[in-house]
């Protein structure tokens, strides 16, 4: 039961997952206006499902790449996913796009510090928790890269079409950027949650539960998960899409094209490379490049800088949050 439990709760995080970083899905093609908020969400849902064709390297990383398997317990389990619920909910209603990959991954990290000390991490210069860290600082800076580059690249291309024929085009264009960065992100992100599912069924040494017979993480915990994370898409985060569509730069169709494309051209390298990045960092270092090269006047540097200092909080705040819970836990006898 109490494994049971367990499991519930995580889908509850990959549920607000989906809804907290909806707006990375839908903040450009809503601001630009093409396609109704209700339209975007279910467009976005749609392709964070079917992100399920995408594999599962990203799980496996979360799972056994981070945590020493000794250190993991059903307890250490529930304190990482309570922590990353509780600061994911905190910047939701701050409006600020934090990466909720790295909220779950701080919690993990200080549930298994506070339950077993130092020697519960995996580290090395390329463990999977210094390959997080880098991306911290990488995975934004590639999406400005990338973002500048499609939007000079795009520019140049239809240096000659009128405006308006461009506008047309981009529109359509946009529902399949959308697409694809929605597939980016449930490719991504709803592999986390898999990979703690995983890491708890082993903990609990049900190891029959969390493999199918022929090799590879259960079916039913990759259907989950990415229902999960859809769903959440589906309600939808309306206060970060405001952050994300409007309040950093204004986007026109084409812009928002090349930002959508720009990071799901990163995140989906990542995911097939197995690397656990925040989806939110790259979209918003996306925008921040097509802004950027349309005119640096245009992006409002101010929002930008409270961003960064929610994505430079987020690992050490969500992994106290866990700590905290360790520590009621053992005060409660829950050990």
């Amino acid at each position: 039961m109490l494994v049971s439990g367990i499991i519930a709760i995580a889908l509850v995080f990959d549920y607000i997952n989906g809804f907290h970083d909806a707006a990375n899905s839908i903040a450009t093609v809503v601001s630009t206006r093409v396609l109704s908020p209700g339209a975007a969400v279910v467009w976005a849902a749609f392709f964070n499902f079917v992100a399920i064709l995408f594999g599962t390297h990203v799980a496996s990383a979360i799972g056994k790449g981070m945590v020493d398997a000794n250190a993991i317990t059903p307890m250490v389990i529930l304190a990482a996913l309570l922590g990353a619920i509780a600061w994911n909910l905190i910047t939701w209603w701050w409006g600020l796009p934090s990466s909720s990959s790295h909220a779950l991954i701080g919690g993990f990290c200080g549930a298994a510090l506070a339950w077993a000390g130092p020697k519960a991490l995996i580290l090395g210069a390329d463990s999977k928790v210094a390959m997080t860290v880098y991306f911290i600082i990488l995975s934004p800076l590639i999406g400005y890269f990338l973002g500048g580059l499609f939007m000079v690249l795009t520019v140049w291309i239809f240096r000659r079409w009128h405006p308006r024929a461009v506008d047309k085009l981009f529109r359509r264009g946009q529902l399949f950027s959308a697409a694809a960065y929605s597939l980016g992100h449930g490719s991504n992100d709803a592999q986390k949650t898999m990979g703690i599912i995983v890491a708890l069924l082993l903990a609990a040494h049900r190891e029959d539960l969390a493999f199918r017979a022929g090799g590879g993480i259960s079916w039913w915990i990759i259907l989950l998960c990415q229902a999960a994370i859809a769903l959440g898409t589906l309600s939808g985060g309306w206060r970060i899409v405001k952050t994300m569509g409007q309040k950093i730069t204004k986007l026109k169709p084409v812009g928002g094209f090349c930002a959508e494309g720009a990071g799901a051209v990163a995140i989906l390298c990542a995911s097939a490379s197995g690397i656990p990045v925040s989806t939110t960092h790259t979209i918003t270092g996306s925008i921040l490049g097509v802004g950027s090269t349309i005119k640096a006047s245009t992006v409002k540097w101010g929002v930008a800088e409270h961003i960064v200092w929610a994505w430079i909080l987020t690992i050490p705040a969500a992994g106290l949050m866990a700590v905290a819970w360790v520590y009621l836990f053992r005060i409660l006898g829950l050990t």
